[in-house]
């Protein structure tokens, strides 16, 4: 079935590399992630067989093939086929996902690369004065001796902190720092910068909850979280915003802390602010140099720039323009960023500044008389209670399942936090008995939208920081954005032909994408999440999309590839007002446009009110004496703007100095 749909979407187009070869890429990624995904992908795929005609389909030719896919998928509006659609991207990842084993220097002449002239970052030409030199730094790694084998697991210890990313290494370090003996348990694998490679497919499927497939429960909504020793802060781009703050985030959008004050969280700003200081001093934060995104980036800021010269919309008008915060540093040469163009796959060079490199590290530190330890590759599925005195729950012990089979139950002496994140500490919380937990979910959800500069422009987008620069109109962020070739295959839209020679122009390709809150649409539901767009939130989509798309022609752009399922392509002479009527036509329901989510939050809010949230205002579980949580889930509404930066200032704000456990 896989080659069968390869020779289709290739058909008449040469290919890189033999549509076999694509089978055993498909293969050998699919061993590579955990869980069940890899099941729902061969069942998706069976499905797949089944609507493009069975045996039939198999037996025609790739020119009979591709017309079948046209009609029943590519131009369908029935939401199952158009769920089946997607497995395109499967596909064209075994393609443009294609590595040679071994390293860097094995894959100088890698054929796919080749084809879109891509170069890997050992290759590329750094000579030139204020460029940075391509070479890795390892010294920053988490060494093996802060992790706990399976063979060795404790039966108690002082405190247990599920989870290793943003809230729970941000935590770990606090009760270190206390005196207290913690273990922190981590569902994912350890990969330190030394294990990371620029193998797109074997990093996403071992990097990320269901190896970058993670979706919403009726498929609309990709979901990447990362699934890894330091949580999502491994793989995302380092970026860090305050929910308010002058100058970065615009003037008139919606004021978070109030909003939390008016639900029943009244979250002190003062406070805040100053666990966001602590936050941004340790992890070296600045404002990224120019050099690291030297083409999308400008772009972007430019073509904003003369949109908002033409515009009425005083909105427009007043926003912000800016080159993000991020937590690369300090910086001197053996830690500044070198703007490989590969974030989201993990640094394998060692620069940015993650909870493996920083928190998790300072925990660690045998300089203290109890090191806090990981055990990774464990996931904790129940919180064990005791009854207290006083009616309310002690958290005593935490159940953990162990990769590669084993069980264990581990006693904490004097607490747990919750910290594995807004899906899974929702999960874990309800499962232990916390019934409430759950619900409230928001979504900073993001929607591509690539463009094509004129022939003879060479922007090599590629060659650069990943996310450089961002807009920030107060209803909607726009944020520059760039993908190394697998995910860039998988994130320009089209088919057949037309994605064949999107993806051909590689280099002459610019990208950003729009940023929209979805503000506690969703809830967990078996395990899964529940979260449906209306049509509040598709009207600022089709608004954002637009606005992005004159942006793109306004700095110059010849064609424009906005992120929807057909594939369809704008063009330069089109007027605003056309534009506009597009968006209104192509987007009448979620599964129109592909869209996806790095920020899951809330789940377990914040409330002085036990009826009303899953934890107090000092982010401890209502009704229990000893369990605490430090993730995004305790978020009470969306914040809009990336979650990163706020997630490890709320752990520190409830945590640090506060001697929760005595």
């Amino acid at each position: 079935m896989i080659k069968a749909m390869a020779e289709a979407l290739f058909y008449n187009r040469k290919m890189a590399i033999s549509a076999d070869q694509v089978v055993d890429n498909l293969q050998e990624h699919f061993t590579n992630i955990d869980g069940k995904k890899p099941d729902e992908i061969r069942l998706a795929l069976y499905g797949l067989l089944a609507v493009l005609g069975g045996p039939f389909f198999l037996a025609a030719t790739p020119r009979i093939r591709k017309k079948l896919i046209s009609r029943r998928l590519q131009k369908s509006r029935i939401d199952f086929l158009q769920d089946i659609a997607r497995t395109k991207g499967v596909i064209l990842a075994g393609y443009y996902g294609h590595w040679h084993h071994g390293d860097e220097e094995e894959n100088f002449d890698n054929p796919i690369f080749a084809d879109l002239n891509f170069e890997l970052p050992a290759q590329r030409d750094r000579s030139a004065p204020g460029e940075r030199p391509v070479r890795r730094e390892t010294h920053r790694d988490l060494t093996a001796k802060v992790f706990v084998g399976h063979g060795a697991v404790p039966e108690e210890t002082d405190v247990i902190v599920i989870g290793s990313g943003a809230g729970g290494a941000v935590a770990a370090a606090a009760v270190a720092d206390e005196g207290h003996e913690a273990l922190i348990i981590e569902a994912g694998s350890h990969y330190p910068s030394s294990r990371l490679t620029h193998e797109e497919a074997r990093m996403t499927a071992r990097l990320f909850k269901d190896g970058g497939l993670q979706t919403t429960a009726d498929r609309d909504i990709i979901v990447f979280q990362g699934r890894v020793v330091g949580g999502s802060t491994v793989i995302n781009n380092g970026i860090c915003l305050r929910m308010k703050q002058a100058g970065l985030v615009h003037p008139e959008a919606e004021d978070v802390y109030e909003t939390w004050a008016r639900l029943g969280a009244p979250i002190s700003e003062t406070s805040l602010a100053a666990s966001y200081d602590a936050i941004e001093q340790t992890l070296n934060v600045s404002q990224i140099d120019t050099i690291t995104g030297r083409n999308n980036g400008p772009h972007l800021i430019d073509g904003w720039n003369k949109y908002a010269a033409q515009s009425s919309d005083p909105r427009d008008k007043t926003a912000i323009t800016a080159w993000f915060r991020k937590n690369y540093g300090p910086p001197t040469p053996d830690s500044e960023c070198i703007y490989c163009g590969y974030c989201n796959t993990g640094c394998p060079y060692g620069r940015k500044k993650a909870m493996p490199e920083s928190y998790l590290s300072h925990a660690t530190g045998d300089a203290r008389s109890k090191p806090a330890r990981i055990l990774d590759r464990a996931e904790a599925t129940e919180i064990l209670w005791a009854e207290g005195a006083n009616g309310k729950r002690i958290a005593d012990a935490v159940k953990i399942n162990l990769k590669g089979g084993g069980k264990r139950v581990i006693r904490a002496r004097k607490g747990v936090v919750v910290a594995a994140g807004a899906l899974a500490s929702s999960n874990l919380l309800y499962n232990s008995g916390i019934l409430q937990s759950g619900s409230n979910i928001s979504l900073n959800i993001a929607c591509p939208v690539v463009a094509l500069m004129p022939e003879g422009t060479k922007v090599n987008a590629w060659d650069e920081d990943q996310m450089a620069t961002y807009i920030d109109r107060g209803d909607f962020l726009i944020e520059s954005h760039f993908q190394p070739p697998m995910s860039m295959a998988m994130l320009v839209p089209g088919w057949f032909e037309d994605h064949y020679e999107r993806m051909r122009n590689y280099s002459r390709l610019v990208s950003a994408g729009v940023l929209f809150p979805a503000d506690r649409l969703g809830h967990m539901k078996d395990g899964k999440l529940k979260l449906k767009i209306g049509e509040k939130e598709l009207a600022l989509l089709r608004r954002a999309l637009a606005t992005m798309t004159k942006v793109h022609f306004l700095n110059g752009a010849v064609e424009v590839y906005p992120a929807l399922l057909r594939g369809q392509t704008l063009t330069s002479d089109m007027s605003h007002a056309a534009i506009d009527a597009f968006y209104e036509k192509a987007i009448v329901e979620p599964d129109d446009v592909v869209l996806s989510s790095s920020h899951p939050h809330g789940g377990n809010g914040i409330n002085e009110d036990p009826h009303k949230g899953v934890v107090d205002l000092n982010q401890r579980v209502h009704n229990t004496t000893n369990c605490y949580v430090t993730d995004a889930s305790v978020m009470p509404s969306c914040i809009r703007v990336n979650a990163q930066l706020t997630t490890m200032a709320m752990a520190h704000r409830a945590m640090a100095g506060k001697r929760r456990f005595g």
